[in-house]
């Protein structure tokens, strides 16, 4: 475990934490789901370890066992945190993987800091390319009416919120896929987070717009979806965004939730190690 400050802009000494393996092994860095923690890879971190690959993971400032700043979270915020992990572990040739809501710093990556430090990405049951739905974006699987709704519920009783949230989250055609104990898990790691920031965090990745980061990808890319997603719909998101990226693999998990990192992890790490290998 170590801490990474993130110097830069007004939110300079924001302090992440971070977990690293370590080693000589290519490097991935995991991006939590939100309003999770790097802990939410605790089925993937031996895996890849085991691979060979030297694994990062970290919590996203607001969440886990990071700083919980008032501001700072913007897209273009929470991507300079990564790229200021990046730098300060001096990481080249890296894999970034990014769940749901890290999809959006995957993406938002290309366009302010390009493809240098990297080898290839995973966009995994991720936000991109856009999930509001408007006139520009009718295929967007959010509309203004439900962000507003997510935004009230959890305003005005997070505990109520939060369970429905990760029932839904790892629930796939009205059907848990996961033991009521890995449900409480990620419930635990719900309550870690500032609201300040599950709040900020919402507002990002229901209206950020990725469609033009999407056109600057130019590593190798896998999209990694679940076919039962109900929190991040496959068609409007990992389907579109396969589409978008020129030459993008695409690995759809049958019968799968929005958390199919944990309810098919065999499944998911099996992809993504194959991936990885090419």
């Amino acid at each position: 475990m170590t801490e990474i400050i993130a110097h830069h802009g007004l939110f300079k000494n924001t302090e992440l934490h971070v977990d690293d393996t370590g080693g000589s092994g290519g490097p991935v860095v995991l991006i939590h789901g939100w309003p999770l923690s790097g802990e939410a890879w605790k089925l993937q971190v031996p895996a890849l370890s085991e691979a060979g690959y030297r694994v990062i993971t970290y919590d996203r400032r607001g969440f886990g066992r990071s700083d919980k700043p008032a501001r700072g979270y913007t897209y273009d915020t929470l991507t300079e945190d990564l790229h200021t992990l990046l730098e300060e572990l001096a990481l080249t040739d890296v894999t970034l993987v990014g769940f749901s809501m890290g999809g959006g710093e995957v993406a938002r990556y290309f366009g302010l800091y390009g493809s240098e430090r990297l080898r290839s990405v995973v966009l995994a049951s991720a936000v991109p390319p856009y999930l509001m739905q408007s006139a520009d974006n009718p295929a967007g699987p959010l509309t203004a009416a439900q962000a507003g709704e997510m935004t009230a519920q959890l305003t005005a009783d997070p505990d109520a919120f939060y369970d429905g949230f990760v029932t839904d989250f790892f629930s796939a055609n009205g059907v848990l896929k996961v033991t009521e104990e890995q449900r409480q898990e990620a419930l635990a790691l719900c309550h870690q987070a500032d609201k300040k920031a599950a709040l900020g965090c919402m507002a990002a990745f229901g209206g950020t717009d990725f469609r033009d980061d999407l056109a600057k990808v130019t590593v190798p890319t896998l999209v990694l979806h679940g076919d039962s997603d109900a929190t991040v719909p496959f068609e409007g998101s990992g389907k579109r965004s396969h589409e978008a990226i020129e030459g993008s693999e695409l690995h759809v998990i049958a019968d799968a939730p929005h958390g199919c990192n944990v309810s098919h992890a065999s499944e998911w790490n099996d992809a993504l190690i194959r991936f990885l290998a090419r």
